[in-house]
């Protein structure tokens, strides 16, 4: 299989990658990446001479670029990590969020249309559906998104569905929960708490801190898009659980009770606007296929406050740059 992966040196790209290349060794893998704040080529130091990864930096919306690579480097598969992801981002630039979630989209998918790719998958996400009182979403429940982000992603899926129905292209569609894991970025709440800590700085709780959130570690989310490749069903939709509901202010007490710190280190901060309170999925359709998380969540916790510990060069290096100024516009330090 040749895949390109696009956006593949963000979080969850790049933990796909070094998962795909160690399980099936004989596939071949392009990265496309525009390396923006989130997409850090340290992410992926470890296999960037690996003899069957290729990295080339350029952007989802550049046709050209897209076009030659799948027909240069053979490609059959396209999975479509990149994406502008931060709700906080998109909330204050929510034009970035247009052009790279939707028309970046409908590029690659004119791209897979005339190259005759044999799968497309677009990784979205349960924001999507929106904030839901009570149950669990399932993969035909409504569109609901709250911010320019979630709204971005749900266009995206529009697209991608229409051209299963319109061209009968082998698309697929991922809706995972919240992913946590190494090398995510600190503007994310786990990441950005438990650095804050490392550095001696409180944690800034939205609200109450009471809303609720299903979390997923990333390698168990990266499994299931694996399975997905090899087995999902032309033109079906999944949704990806870790069946773990916990509020913001558990995940907090979880951190602090992990690194030895009290409730003195919370600085409760005024809420985001549009901010959803509760995300639930019924992920019983890929278990169908014979995926379920391998991680439970209290060890991909401590494994993943582990990671930041041992990697401080690495986060330090990040929060160094783009994000410390970004950081000082969201919470005013």
């Amino acid at each position: 299989m040749k895949l390109l992966v696009t956006g593949g040196l963000g979080f969850i790209g790049s933990n796909f990658i070094r998962q795909m290349l160690e399980k099936h060794p004989d596939y071949n893998i392009v990265n496309l990446d525009k390396i923006t704040y989130a997409g850090n080529p340290d992410n992926l130091k470890d296999v960037e001479n690996h003899k069957n990864y290729v990295f080339v930096r350029g952007d989802i919306c550049n046709g050209e670029l897209v076009a030659h690579l799948l027909k240069t480097h053979g490609l059959d598969t396209i999975i479509n990590f990149a994406a502008e992801s931060h709700v906080d981002r998109s909330i204050l630039e929510p034009d970035a969020f247009i052009k790279t979630d939707i028309l970046g989209t409908f590029n690659l998918l004119e791209s897979a249309r005339k190259f005759d790719i044999k799968k497309f998958i677009q990784i979205s996400t349960d924001e999507v559906y929106g904030s839901i009182e009570s149950g669990s979403c399932t993969e035909n429940s409504n569109y609901d998104p709250s911010s320019p982000y979630s709204a971005s992603k749900s266009g995206a899926e529009l697209l991608v569905k229409s051209y299963f129905k319109t061209y009968k292209m082998p698309v697929n569609i991922t809706r995972s929960s919240n992913n946590f894991g190494p090398y995510q970025h600190p503007e994310k709440l786990i990441p950005l708490f438990v650095t804050n800590l490392l550095e001696g700085k409180k944690v800034p709780i939205y609200g109450s801190g009471k809303n609720v959130r299903d979390l997923i570690y990333v390698l168990d989310n990266c499994e299931a898009i694996d399975t997905i490749l090899h087995k999902g069903i032309a033109g079906e939709t999944y949704n990806i659980a870790g069946r773990n509901e916990i509020s913001n202010l558990e995940v907090t007490n979880t951190i602090l009770s992990e690194l030895g710190k009290d409730a003195s280190w919370i600085e409760f901060v005024n809420d985001r606007p549009g901010h959803d309170f509760r995300y639930a999925m019924d992920d019983s359709k890929i278990r169908k296929l014979g995926w379920q998380p391998m991680f439970g969540f209290e060890q991909a916790m401590r494994e993943t406050i582990n990671w930041y510990k041992k990697n401080e060069a690495w986060w330090k290096k990040v929060r160094s740059g783009e994000f410390s100024d970004y950081h000082k516009r969201q919470y005013g330090k």
